[in-house]
């Protein structure tokens, strides 16, 4: 796991509370900055899960490689 990916779980989660706590209060401002926060999360999560899926196939490339 990546610090990309860490982040965005650190978004999603704090966006989610942000989010939630805004429909308690009933401030739309608040709610609207949580679903910002946990939508740039899920979106950090993504880049890092790709970032991830791409050393993984470099990794594989290079032990290929060194076998031949």
């Amino acid at each position: 796991m990546n610090k990309q990916r860490v982040k965005g779980a650190v978004d999603e989660v704090a966006g989610s509370a942000k989010r939630q706590f805004g429909n308690m209060t009933g401030n739309t401002g608040t709610q609207v900055r949580g679903a910002v926060q946990q939508a740039k999360g899920k979106t950090e999560t993504a880049v890092g899960k790709l970032q991830d899926a791409v050393q993984d196939a470099k990794d594989k490339v290079a032990a290929q490689y060194k076998r031949n």
